[in-house]
């Protein structure tokens, strides 16, 4: 039994190790999910952002086309922002809309703020509406 549990504790490490960095995927009612755009004007382009159930973005942005995990808060904080936590898995190592290209590997935590209606929301560095970019308009629900 000692042999078989030798045997055994290497993969029962790599099973929690791999559980524990697989996102977690928000309730099928998330308002996050969907697809929305970001327009910037001042640079001329647009970015498209897919929010997908199981935890994953599809994020387009000029030339860019990068994926992540994310993990989302389920219910907004007392001041009204839902937590949001990325970390870029793949990229095609092109310039998005800034001129910028991203590493895998990168992490960012943001902070969502919802229209009532839910088809908008900025996304901020922290839970007051000082550094905000949007809004991020939802768009018709189609693959980009």
């Amino acid at each position: 039994m000692r042999t078989l549990t030798r045997l055994l504790s290497p993969c029962l490490a790599m099973l929690a190790v791999t559980a524990q960095a697989a996102p977690a995927a928000p309730s099928a009612s998330h308002p996050l999910l969907g697809i929305w755009t970001l327009s910037i004007p001042q640079l001329g382009c647009s970015e498209t952002y897919h929010f997908r159930g199981d935890g994953t973005t599809l994020v387009k942005s000029a030339a860019e086309v990068s994926e992540s995990e994310f993990t989302v808060a389920e219910k907004p904080s007392a001041k009204g922002f839902y937590k949001l936590e990325d970390r870029i898995v793949k990229d095609n190592g092109k310039e998005d809309c800034s001129g910028e290209i991203m590493r895998i590997g990168t992490r960012a935590t943001n902070y969502l703020r919802f229209h009532p209606s839910g088809a908008r929301f900025v996304m901020c560095q922290n839970e007051t509406m000082e550094t905000c970019i949007g809004p991020f308009e939802r768009a018709p629900a189609q693959g980009i």
